[in-house]
């Protein structure tokens, strides 16, 4: 895993227009397999970066996965994490939903992304409602909470 800082890189995911959107209560209890089901959904996604919006409390779960850090290096707003192939793909992810931080999360491929919040909501945005459907069908059928009314402004 890499680490840099982009200013504004949290400025250009905010300006990009994304059609459709849904939320998922993220279920920290339960984090494995809500991961495991996001980077299946679409077949396997070979590379991620989440870049951080806000940390309200220490990120140890990311800090955890960015050993080569020394321990005073905080993760603060536009730090971006990029990780190569499935498995430092679902590392990361899990990692960032496990910790009480504010991030975006786009994969590669990326036929979706995601905003999440330490209020544990997950919400995946898509350009084409197909996109949309793939992950959202999926976390629906393995039981995961879907907050239909939910609409995040970014």
């Amino acid at each position: 895993m890499t680490l840099a800082h982009i200013q504004g890189s949290l400025k250009r995911f905010r300006r990009t227009p994304w059609r459709f959107q849904q939320t998922f209560r993220t279920p920290l209890q339960n984090l494995p397999p809500f991961v495991a089901t996001i980077v299946s959904a679409h077949g396997s996604l070979q590379a991620a970066t989440v870049t951080i919006d806000e940390v309200v409390f220490e990120p140890k779960h990311l800090m955890s996965l960015l050993r080569c850090l020394p321990p005073s290096s905080q993760l603060d707003r536009d730090w971006s994490i990029n990780a190569t192939g499935p498995q430092e793909t679902s590392d990361l992810l899990e990692a960032a939903l496990g910790d009480w931080v504010d991030f975006a999360f786009v994969p590669t491929p990326k036929p979706f992304v995601i905003y999440a919040d330490h209020d544990e909501f997950t919400t995946f945005y898509a350009n084409t409602k197909s996109n949309l459907n793939g992950i959202v069908d999926a976390l629906s059928g393995a039981g995961f909470e879907s907050m239909p009314h939910f609409e995040r402004e970014l």
